[in-house]
């Protein structure tokens, strides 16, 4: 294994192993990119403050995401098509979260499909659903999640209509891939993961191809995913979702207080702060500016966690340092199972734990819960400078 030491080197390698069209699908946003771009960058504009003189035996960075025990507060994000970054993907992260002690979010547009997942873990895990207008496959493939043991429910609310990424109509990914010229010459290139992905037989979106009337083939799943995202969704509808749910559920894509206050009211365990890693509305704010108001207007009423931008351990101390009790990593672990599968995915956990242990203590704390406002430092206008 060559030496890593942050997440850019796994990044790095990622970039040279996976085929381009798939490294696009991760390393992009929508339309010019800037919220995609600033999700990462506003976290450099927050510094931390070092102390001196504090005992730091004993520090732990363990905690709690809705009553579960986590090593650190850390889930891995739900990543659609994480299947094609490296064969197998899901179950090779899951599995390498579930070692470490971490959740483990299976996307529902994943290539492996819930039972593929579950037949190879031995702790649950959580799934995420998107707000469909098809009640039918709603409750079907929450069954399946149910009966899987899955122990928490991802609701993804940000996605009622697709944002548009230039380098996904320009590299060919579509449901089949249009396989250009370009295309194909790179994935020639790319024979150490053409070698994997002939050794397994998933390649498609295992939990919808073959389990919904009409859709056989990825051929047939294009015209059916752009019928089925629910442009009327209200908050009843996510409500009738949570109730067919029964369980723990998270909201996943809150950026305004109002929508934060109101998942509170009906009952939403945790709320994710999240713009989609950029992919959706592209000039809304990062993450990690909207954290302090959001979790300044719903108090102790339910669990905010951050998403977008979180690349290193630091980047986790800051956004709990600024009122979130957990986060949420996508692109930090597909960069890690890209370059060397479920070993990479274990790398970049450790990276971003050691970052955290080690920027924890030197900020002088041991406990993540005592972690506050106290111990960064930001520009005068960072919280107020968009009115």
């Amino acid at each position: 294994m060559p030496v890593i030491t942050c997440i850019e080197d796994l990044k790095r390698l990622y970039r040279r192993r996976a085929p381009r069209m798939f490294y696009d699908y991760a390393e992009s946003g929508s339309w010019t990119e800037q919220t995609f771009r600033e999700n990462v960058t506003d976290f450099a504009e927050i510094r931390l403050r070092q102390r001196i003189a504090v005992d730091m035996t004993g520090r732990s960075t363990a905690g709690q995401m809705v009553g579960q025990d986590v090593a650190m507060p850390v889930a891995l994000a739900p990543v659609g098509l994480t299947g094609m970054q490296n064969a197998d993907g899901e179950i090779k992260a899951a599995r390498a979260a579930e070692k470490f002690g971490v959740p483990f979010t299976l996307s529902t547009m994943s290539i492996c499909s819930i039972e593929d997942v579950a037949d190879h873990v031995t702790k649950p895990f959580w799934f995420q659903i998107y707000t469909l207008n098809d009640d039918d496959f709603n409750r079907k493939i929450i069954d399946r999640a149910k009966a899987a043991g899955c122990s928490a429910l991802v609701i993804t609310v940000d996605l009622q209509i697709l944002g548009q990424r230039h380098k996904d109509l320009k590299n060919g990914l579509s449901a089949p891939p249009k396989f250009t010229i370009p295309t194909m010459l790179n994935l020639a290139t790319k024979w150490a993961w053409g070698l994997e992905m002939l050794q397994t037989k998933r390649r498609f979106f295992g939990n919808i191809v073959g389990h919904v009337e009409g859709v056989s083939d990825p051929s047939s799943l294009s015209a059916w995913t752009a019928e089925k995202f629910d442009h009327a969704l209200n908050w009843d509808k996510i409500r009738k979702l949570m109730d067919m749910w029964g369980g723990k559920v998270i909201l996943k894509g809150v950026m305004e207080a109002e929508d934060a206050q109101k998942a509170a009211e009906i009952g939403a365990d945790a709320i994710v702060v999240s713009n989609h890693g950029g992919r959706q509305l592209d000039g809304a704010l990062s993450s990690i500016r909207m954290v302090p108001e959001i979790a300044a207007a719903v108090g102790d009423k339910t669990e905010v966690w951050m998403d977008g931008g979180i690349r290193s351990g630091q980047d986790v101390l800051k956004a709990v340092a600024l009122g979130a009790k957990g986060v949420m990593i996508g692109r930090a672990f597909v960069y890690g199972l890209g370059a060397m599968g479920e070993a990479g995915v274990t790398k970049a956990l450790e990276v971003i734990h050691k970052e955290l242990d080690t920027s924890m203590a030197l900020c002088g704390e041991t406990r993540l819960g005592n972690v506050g406002k106290h111990n960064v430092l930001m520009p005068k206008d960072f919280l107020d400078r968009y009115l």
